[in-house]
């Protein structure tokens, strides 16, 4: 028999793995409020199921966020022990926000967990060992592990949360504040506003990567210091 192309399972194939990939495919749909409208209700009808089916393979809500945050996680480069710490760390932050990009309802809920899964930890010890094997001490990578998430996180909370996206609509929004004010006000703003968001090529996204050299350099520094 062809498989089922539109979400809906066979009551008899259910499997963890096939809800959470439905249930991320769902909460995607709704963007940053993914997270609150999937019930498990909604969940069973996208998979053309009864709602109890559901509950052979996930306990509860927590349960399926919790297996949603692993199936993220797991789509996150893995930085490599060894390798360039600072090549594989930048990596690893470009490529988890590239990945909350695309499932903007879990900024917020990546280290939220109680009960984290193997992807998860996988993940949050390939960062440390990364850190380790780059010379970091256990104290340092764990500094170095707080702020590089603070930046990710940070921004992302701030990206998914503006009501404009990308450099035309940033403009247009731009344009309305500044026509809405008196011309002599706020000169601070309005000087950045016309030399800098509405110049040609301007894109608030390039922040991430401008925060993050800071991040990295900063860290570096301190490194090499540790080092003596």
């Amino acid at each position: 028999m062809a498989a089922r192309t539109d979400g809906r399972q066979a009551r008899g194939t259910l499997t963890r793995d096939g809800i959470l990939a439905a249930a991320v495919e769902l909460a995607d749909r709704e963007g940053r409020d993914g997270r609150t409208s999937l019930t498990m209700r909604s969940l069973a009808r996208h998979l053309g199921v009864e709602a109890m089916s559901l509950y052979h393979h996930v306990t509860h809500k927590e349960d399926l966020l919790d297996g949603m945050v692993d199936v993220l996680f797991a789509e996150i480069h893995l930085p490599r022990a060894g390798a360039d710490w600072m090549e594989e760390i930048r990596r690893r932050c470009r490529s988890g926000r590239e990945v909350l990009a695309r499932h903007p309802w879990a900024v917020g809920l990546m280290d939220s967990r109680s009960t984290p899964g193997p992807a998860t930890l996988r993940h949050h010890d390939a960062v440390l060992g990364c850190l380790r094997s780059g010379g970091f001490s256990v104290p340092m990578a764990a500094h170095a592990f707080a702020v590089l998430d603070a930046h990710l996180y940070g921004f992302m909370v701030q990206e998914v949360s503006m009501p404009m996206h990308g450099p035309e609509e940033t403009a247009a929004l731009a344009e309305l504040i500044l026509a809405g004010l008196p011309e002599d006000s706020y000169p601070h703003l309005r000087e950045l506003t016309e030399e800098h968001v509405l110049q040609p090529g301007y894109d608030f996204g390039a922040e991430f990567d401008y925060g993050l050299d800071l991040v990295l350099e900063g860290l570096e520094r301190r490194r090499v210091a540790s080092l003596g």
